[in-house]
């Protein structure tokens, strides 16, 4: 299986023009959507978007995902979910389908302290109408997991994913994000969630899971070992790079030669 490389592009840089430039530099062509110079996606001017468009047809880039951050609040905060449910969601599904790119990234909801079990009912509820209105669109919600949220290590991930059971929900694998919950990202995380994967990001940490990220191979991560598990199980074929540590330019070109050495092992 010969796995691919894709970044996000505001990991390299916000001007998308300047982000393909050192991607096409380093041979990718894959590229996820989040921040832009104007804001992030959705919200962002109608300029810039075209611009992307024309970006992406002359370079002939891949466009893999749209990252709109939505789904980051508590279950309490009703007004807010609902309009990015019936909102922010639509504008995304109609950006996605111009770029012509069919996955979205959302987050599994913050959790507040005491909160109930019994909440996780609200929580499937607004999954399951986030994943009916993508559904119209043939598109696919990927929950990625992170800290303190609902979905935040690979078994809960994966348990919430199930009990929605639709089939165009699935998660954002980032076993960074899931340092420092009760398992070990990889292999115990990995192997619970695996079967529901659409996508992946990269990332490495020494302490926390964005406390103290560092370059790919110099953290807490066993990324070698989850790389050659991805392409023995031939769960996706990119994975998306997601540098968070500074110099961006300097890291994110550093990951691409990383995890390319690993791909030549595995």
């Amino acid at each position: 299986m010969n796995l691919a490389l894709g970044i996000v592009s505001d990991e390299i840089s916000p001007d998308f023009n300047e982000a393909l430039r050192h991607g096409s530099e380093w041979r990718l062509s894959i590229y996820e959507l989040r921040v832009l110079r104007s804001g992030r996606v959705p919200a962002i001017e109608p300029k810039e978007f075209q611009e992307v468009l024309g970006l992406v047809k002359d370079r002939g880039a891949t466009v893999s995902a749209l990252s709109p951050g939505i789904f980051k609040h508590n279950l309490s905060q009703k007004a807010g979910i609902n309009v990015e449910i019936n909102e922010t969601l639509p504008r995304t599904i109609e950006m996605a389908g111009q770029l012509g790119t069919e996955m979205i990234i959302v987050f599994g909801f913050q959790r507040e302290a005491g909160e109930p079990e019994s909440r996780v009912n609200d929580w499937l509820e607004y999954m399951q109408r986030a994943s009916e209105v993508a559904s119209k669109a043939g598109v696919t919600l990927a929950i990625e997991n992170e800290p303190g949220f609902w979905a935040d290590s690979g078994f809960n991930t994966a348990a919430l994913i199930r009990r929605v059971g639709t089939p165009n929900l699935g998660a954002n694998w980032d076993p960074c994000n899931g340092y420092g919950t009760e398992e070990q990202p990889y292999p115990g995380g990995y192997e619970a969630v695996k079967d529901v994967i659409v996508n992946v990001h990269v990332k490495d940490t020494r302490k926390g899971s964005l406390i103290q990220c560092v370059p790919v191979g110099e953290g807490a991560i066993d990324w070698k070992g989850q790389i050659a598990a991805i392409v023995r199980d031939r769960i996706v074929n990119h994975v998306t790079i997601e540098t968070h540590c500074l110099p961006l330019i300097e890291n994110s070109r550093k990951n691409v030669d990383t995890l390319r050495s690993y791909l030549r092992q595995a």
